[in-house]
């Protein structure tokens, strides 16, 4: 499903600058990140939030508005129009990238009109408890899409089309999720908070008849109107791993193409996403979360943290070839919800091991690669003014070598708790491969084997000026400075 040694970037992060710069972005710069090495580009959910022009794209109100209805008081999503974003698309493509776009499926949010129903209030932090008798519920359920007016689908949303709200206009002060008389959650989701199906706004019953066959059309209709080369699934835990399965197969029966799926499951525990890749046969890939997890360790850990267990827990270590590693993205940025940040010393170095390393199919995050300026309210309701540190010019060095060089086998030197060492023999086209040295502590030095025997090798990160020989037998002591990576290829 991957181009080998490929790359993915994430073309967004929650605080991308609006008013339709990033679709216009994507048709300027397309060429260039491809030169660079990037072979993939993940764009955020690009239908009408109910947010409008302010919406990241997950608090969905209506997949069939790719910019193109004057609705939520916009044409133009946060990201351009539909024009744009289909020029986006194919200008990524001519310059060699595929494009996979962000599905969302679990929920609704911003309904045109409020509907009367009855529900069961369930405590939100327990959704094994029942906290009230069943009672009439008034939500905005009624989707009908007036600025759309019916075109390309005349199927409006209805409380029967969900299985939970969160809100009722008849019981305002009480927290609760009311799940709708008939419905039941799903079981085949994630076990936290007792059963976690509900996620927010009007949760999308999947098992009823209309919402299956809609987001199926819907799908067909995406892909014959966008050309994407794959999909990014959000919050999977939240909804029953064998929608995904049915739904993909649809997809890549209608196109007859090997689509591309990576799916994201927040959680800590291993098991559960082993379980996903297992209900899926293996046909969708996830986010290594606890890989990310143990980079925000390390980088708070400082020396104390023994980087050899970098790789324990992590699905690049239990199922590599279905692991999408990365360092950050638009969640675990700090002032999100789920803010996990790796501190911006371990950065580079948690690029090294993802981008230089044969298992995985790594992501780079844009505010990572570019940096990120802006102002938000933490959860404390004070205002922080964030500046994210750009990496550019250390992940480029990455990807010439991803490129050119990380080919092969790979021989670890983990000696110490401290040093994180490994070469790759390279392409067999007379390549003399590459050696990486990271230590999260002191100046480090490994005695390590590289593919040419007598050859001068550099630094390509330039933190260690002397270049090294290897002897007659292809070994060589290679270093690094504190607290950093270098990257050793033959000079030249």
């Amino acid at each position: 499903m991957t181009e080998k040694n490929g790359v993915m970037l994430q073309a967004f992060h929650w605080y991308t600058r609006g008013d339709g710069w990033l679709w216009t972005w994507l048709q300027q710069q397309a060429g260039t990140l491809s030169d660079i090495g990037f072979t993939a580009v993940w764009l955020p959910p690009a239908y009408k939030g109910s947010g409008g022009g302010f919406d990241v794209g997950y608090g969905v109100y209506d997949l069939f508005d790719l910019g193109e209805f004057d609705q939520k008081g916009t044409v133009a999503t946060k990201y351009g129009t539909k024009e744009d974003y289909l020029k986006g698309i194919k200008e990524a493509q001519n310059s060699g990238m595929q494009v996979y776009g962000d599905i969302v499926f679990n929920h609704r949010l911003g309904g045109d009109h409020e509907e009367e129903f009855y529900g069961i209030p369930i405590n939100p932090e327990n959704r094994d408890e029942v906290i009230g008798e069943k009672h009439k519920v008034k939500a905005w359920t009624h989707f009908s899409f007036p600025g759309r007016d019916g075109k390309y689908s005349e199927l409006h949303w209805h409380w029967w089309h969900f299985s939970a709200v969160d809100y009722s206009a008849l019981d305002e002060e009480r927290d609760a999720i009311y799940l709708i008389e008939g419905k039941e959650f799903e079981w085949d989701v994630a076990r936290e908070k007792g059963n976690f199906d509900y996620l927010m706004g009007c949760n999308l019953d999947l098992n009823n008849p209309d919402v299956q066959k809609e987001l199926i059309y819907w799908g067909k209709w995406y892909l014959d109107t966008t050309g994407i080369d794959g999909f990014r699934f959000d919050a999977v835990k939240h909804v029953k791993s064998t929608f995904f399965l049915k739904w993909l197969h649809s997809m890549r029966k209608h196109t007859s193409k090997d689509l591309f799926a990576v799916g994201e499951y927040w959680s800590h525990d291993l098991q559960s996403l082993c379980r996903f890749i297992d209900d899926t046969n293996e046909n969708i890939m996830l986010f290594d979360v606890n890989l990310h997890f143990n980079f925000v360790k390390a980088s708070l850990g400082l020396e104390y943290y023994d980087i050899r267990s970098i790789f324990d827990n992590t699905l690049v270590k239990e199922a590599p070839h279905l692991a999408a590693t990365f360092v950050s993205n638009h969640d675990s940025q700090p002032l999100q919800s789920l803010e996990s940040v790796v501190e911006p010393w371990f950065v580079p170095l948690a690029y090294g091991i993802i981008l230089l390393r044969k298992e995985g199919y790594p992501t780079v995050s844009i505010a990572d690669y570019h940096g990120a300026e802006y102002k938000d309210t933490g959860t404390d309701g004070n205002e922080y003014e964030i500046n994210l540190t750009s990496h550019q010019w250390l992940i480029d060095k990455f990807l010439y070598v991803r490129k050119d060089y990380a080919y092969g086998t790979q021989k670890d030197y983990f000696e110490n708790r401290n040093v994180f060492a490994w070469t790759r023999e390279g392409n067999g086209n007379n390549s003399g491969g590459v050696g990486v040295v990271i230590t999260n502590h002191q100046d480090a030095e490994v005695w390590m084997e590289m593919p040419k025997s007598n050859q001068e090798y550099r630094d390509l990160t330039e933190h260690v000026e002397e270049s090294v020989h290897t002897d007659e037998n292809g070994w060589g002591m290679f270093s690094a400075r504190g607290r950093s990576i270098s990257v050793w290829i033959e000079a030249g």
